[in-house]
């Protein structure tokens, strides 16, 4: 247990500049926590209570609240900060990126960073508009054969879950106590077995950041139609920079995405003092996201970052087109035994779209597998 500054906070994100640049630059004006990385699918691989066994913060993601919550190894924040200060931040904050951490009546994490599957392209490859439903997309990838999907490690699942979320808008995962129709689930199947078949295979086994990069260096993708949004690759600097539009949309006209981001989380073992959680709240507030946070190759959780990004902020575009994605996108089920589902769901995904399994199979195969991650863990949330 720490005390305070005599003995610094241990903190865990991730490896990526835009996870933990910004976090180490605040910890140098004030070194009051010890940053450690690990890859971001360490997050998937390691389960949440070791973490949380050896760091007094840990920059999650939501799906893993279910899993925390049945081991009972964070801190719920609502008895930590005062409700005007949680209010605050939920109200400043973009979509359902602050929803995403309640869970059985209780604040789990703040919001540190927002993210969502949007549209990513080169647009010195593109030689029509950039589409704008799932209609055009294929008609596109069909064309060029330059239309890549985002399939590697837990993407496969959450690319379908954004199809299906185009399809049925009103659908609400975030319970883990309802799945997609089954006509829905059909439908986003054979859109992506369709796509699957012309994806260029230099990206299958690329993981979003990797993806990303590949754009901006080969020119054999054009587009991708889902895939996490990271501003660091918008940034002019590039030789050949990415430009990022709303996730496709379907007759509904919404766009259909899966909300991503991460949040900053309290673990048991922490002692949270009065310093920590002023640089917490000095984090979340709108200085530090439309400032600060970008200015180290954040990407903020506060809506005025991404509806009116300030002047200077770096790559105002990526923001402005993908607000309304990020506004609409859908909270992933959290439920314990959830992060097992996608990783199975992901590799079922894998294997069918290689081998041409029928669209429906893949379906009922999916909601079976989705009953089965219930039927195998039995961890209960605590109020």
């Amino acid at each position: 247990m720490n005390a305070g500054r005599n003995r610094p906070y241990r903190g865990l994100t991730w490896d990526h500049p835009r996870g933990y640049r910004a976090l180490q630059a605040a910890a140098e004006l004030m070194p009051l926590i010890e940053w450690d990385t690990h890859p971001l699918e360490g997050f998937e691989s390691t389960p949440i209570a070791s973490l949380c066994a050896r760091y007094d913060l840990v920059v999650l993601d939501h799906p893993h609240l279910g899993e925390a919550l049945a081991h009972d190894c964070l801190q719920p924040l609502d008895e930590l900060f005062p409700a005007q200060d949680l209010a605050r931040i939920a109200a400043a904050s973009i979509g359902r990126s602050y929803d995403s951490y309640t869970m059985a009546g209780r604040q789990w994490a703040l919001p540190l960073d927002a993210a969502t599957q949007v549209m990513a392209t080169r647009p010195d490859l593109l030689d029509e508009p950039v589409p704008r439903d799932w209609e055009a997309v294929r008609a596109l990838s069909a064309r060029t054969r330059k239309v890549a999907l985002s399939l590697a490690g837990p993407h496969a699942a959450l690319s379908f879950l954004s199809i299906a979320a185009a399809l049925d808008p009103s659908a609400d995962l975030r319970d883990g106590d309802r799945w997609h129709d089954l006509a829905v689930a059909i439908e986003a199947c054979a859109m992506l077995t369709e796509l699957a078949a012309s994806s260029p295979a230099s990206v299958r086994a690329c993981n979003p950041i990797a993806l990303l990069a590949h754009m901006t260096r080969h020119d054999d993708v054009a587009l991708c139609p889902l895939v996490y949004g990271y501003v660091n690759y918008a940034h002019p600097s590039l030789d050949r920079p990415l430009s990022f539009h709303d996730a496709p949309a379907a007759a509904a006209g919404t766009p259909g995405s899966i909300l991503g981001g991460t949040g900053i989380a309290i673990s048991r073992r922490c002692q949270a003092g009065s310093e920590l959680r002023a640089h917490l709240l000095w984090l979340l507030g709108e200085s530090a996201q439309t400032g600060f946070i970008p200015e180290h190759e954040g990407q903020p959780s506060h809506r005025a970052s991404w509806r009116s990004p300030p002047p200077g902020m770096p790559s105002p575009e990526f923001y402005t087109q993908t607000v309304r994605t990020l506004e609409a996108a859908s909270i992933r089920p959290r439920h314990d035994g959830y992060i097992a589902f996608q990783d199975r769901a992901s590799a079922l995904l894998r294997d069918g779209l290689a081998s041409g399994t029928p669209a429906e199979e893949l379906a009922r195969s999916l909601a079976a597998l989705y009953e089965q991650s219930h039927a195998s863990h039995h961890g209960n949330a605590r109020p």
